[in-house]
């Protein structure tokens, strides 16, 4: 058997844990040969909270202020799956305004995380303009959520069965002015990057994942849409009222980080188009469920016939889980987010698993940086979108 012949000059480099433009607290080993990359392996952990095991002990309602802490930048995705899993478990039906309402909240948010997506990717590969830019937009989404919701960023705002409070008086009009506003903002960084020859020389080409690759791989969301396959789960799984409004799949052939950007611009617009057709067409009626509260238990003779279980506006404490398993997903701006639900007719669900999209895309990152230069690692791994918070939980 001949020895592997092991080269002398190969150079092992840390990047991170705390590297500047990494997107949270990700290490990655990275063997270079030169200025080529040869191997690189990331480490991960060192954002891991034990989010699966605090579910398990948590009523769905306590719950719900610990997922935006999972992808703290699109909270609002985090918090839709969180109560459709008990949604669908207790057949929980949502009244249209709180549907609309729902997916106003969900298309800000994904313009928000694709914003701040898109600052940080431009920084990484050299260019601090759009840094500064995309936080003037990010602003005034987060006006919104704090004007609707009370918080910028942690909203906690879904409940079973509808949405926390209805939408205050003159939101929907500055919400309209918003999205006027924001056309005019993509417009301006298409101009100032799309067709920038020294922004193409960095990312065309780069990090070209093939059609079958991003199928083999589970990739979703962006990355997946971006090898040329049209799948978003809006479209394919018919959720809330996606079904209503009329737009448009975002999709490239490529494959390469040009066109992860150029889907996720165009997925900025198009949720324009949805905010703005839900705004305009937004029914009156309530914006949750009261019916899910009425369970068919006797009424306790000790608290003469007083329904306490219906006092607040929350979910009664006394929601159970029935005794099944369910997978949810929803398309949250960096894939497919998805949770695997054990009931056990208890309170507190039997098992809670995550499917982060952040986790599942960055595995292919050994693969795709290997034979490229050490620059072009920032802009691989900025093209693939990923928060450590999900990916570790």
């Amino acid at each position: 058997m001949t020895a592997p012949t092991t080269r002398k000059d190969l150079m092992i480099v840390n990047m991170g844990p705390q590297h500047p433009s990494m997107h949270g607290v990700l290490r990655l080993i990275v063997t270079l040969d030169g200025e080529d990359v040869v191997d690189c392996e990331p480490i991960l952990g060192y954002l891991h909270r034990g989010m699966e095991k605090i579910a398990e002990n948590r009523t769905i309602i306590q719950y719900l202020p610990y997922v935006t802490r999972w992808d703290y930048l699109a909270t609002m995705f985090t918090e839709a799956i969180t109560i459709n899993g008990p949604e669908q478990l207790g057949n929980i039906q949502v009244p249209k305004r709180a549907s609309y309402i729902r997916i106003i909240m969900l298309e800000l948010s994904r313009i928000a995380s694709h914003l701040l997506w898109l600052g940080p990717f431009m920084a990484d590969i050299g260019a601090q303009t759009p840094f500064f830019y995309i936080f003037r937009e990010r602003e005034l989404i987060y006006d919104l959520f704090e004007a609707a919701t009370g918080m910028r960023m942690m909203h906690n705002y879904f409940r079973i069965g509808g949405v926390a409070a209805d939408l205050p008086y003159g939101w929907i009009d500055k919400c309209l002015d918003f999205c006027d506003y924001f056309l005019t903002g993509v417009a301006e960084y298409q101009k100032l990057i799309t067709r920038n020859p020294i922004f193409l020389e960095r990312v065309e080409g780069v990090g070209i994942i093939g059609r079958d690759e991003a199928l083999n791989w589970g990739l979703s969301g962006p990355m997946l849409r971006a090898s040329g396959i049209e799948w978003d789960l809006r479209k394919v799984d018919h959720y809330e009222s996606y079904d209503e409004f009329d737009w448009q799949v975002q999709w490239q052939r490529e494959g390469d980080s040009l066109a992860r950007y150029l889907v996720r611009i165009g997925e900025m617009t198009e949720s324009i188009k949805i905010i703005q057709q839900a705004l305009e067409g937004i029914p009156g009626g309530p914006y949750e469920n009261l019916e899910m509260r009425r369970f068919d238990r006797l009424k306790d003779p000790e608290w003469n016939d007083f329904e306490y279980r219906f006092i607040s506006k929350k979910p009664s404490p006394t929601f159970e889980l029935s005794k099944q398993e369910l997978y949810v997903r929803v398309e949250a701006p960096k894939g497919e987010l998805g949770i695997f639900l054990i009931g056990d007719q208890s309170v507190f669900p039997w098992r809670w698993k995550i499917r982060p999209p952040g986790f599942v895309n960055l595995q292919i990152l050994p693969q795709l940086v290997k034979r490229m230069k050490l620059a072009d690692i920032m802009t691989i791994l900025g093209s693939i979108d990923i928060i450590m918070g999900e990916v570790d939980r």
